[in-house]
């Protein structure tokens, strides 16, 4: 049995080395402890279920799920569960998408140790934290018209490398229509070109490779 005072924690990370870089930190806090880990989003709802951590550590890129999913699930279950996403991407619709799901701190894995630290314990008294390099990206795209579902579609398309009539029998729509969708994708990301608009659809998190 843990210590009832001590911040008990559940980090989920498919990397080995993270989970083990994550626990020494969290084992020389007097005030923490680790509860359990996992390395899927499915073994982290289970190891959620069975410990019912204060705080979790979740990672945005797991095997079977993203960790978006995972918060969604573990806090659909468990509204009162305060959930810390960890990534190495800085994509601000990735971020935004985990705030609005009940986020209350998306961290950068290059972040120091002692800001991980302070995090868990703000986000252990009920207060959200997010990181100034966080917000700014946030901000930096604050104005911007936000892409269409239907236009997602045809950028996922694009990126798996498909031509427009190809994307047009895909999506049960005509060449002009894709023409029309890939005019408006690139004005709202503000490329010049196909490959452009992947590329910064990758980096922002809209679209996944």
């Amino acid at each position: 049995m843990s210590d009832p005072d001590l911040i008990r924690i559940l980090c989920i990370d498919d990397h080995p080395l993270v989970r083990e870089g994550t626990a020494t930190i969290i084992h020389r806090q007097a005030d923490m402890c680790l509860v359990a880990d996992a390395s899927t989003g499915s073994e982290g709802i289970q190891r959620y279920r069975e410990h019912r951590p204060d705080v979790t550590l979740m990672d945005l890129r797991l095997p079977d799920m993203s960790g978006i999913d995972a918060l969604i699930a573990i806090r659909t279950e468990f509204p009162a569960a305060r959930i810390i996403m960890l990534t190495t991407f800085e994509g601000d619709v990735e971020i935004d998408r985990a705030l609005e799901a009940g986020a209350f701190s998306y961290l950068l894995k290059s972040m120091p140790p002692k800001d991980l630290i302070e995090t868990i314990r703000s986000v252990h008294a009920g207060k959200k934290r997010i990181p100034p390099e966080v917000a700014a990206r946030l901000a930096e795209h604050l104005s911007d018209e936000s892409l269409t579902e239907r236009e997602i579609d045809v950028l996922r398309r694009i990126a798996g490398g498909n031509r427009n009539r190809d994307i047009a029998e895909l999506l049960y729509i005509s060449e002009d229509t894709v023409k029309g969708h890939i005019r408006h994708i690139m004005e709202k990301l503000g490329a010049s070109d196909r490959t452009e608009a992947v590329a910064i659809a990758v980096r922002r998190g809209i679209v996944e490779l």
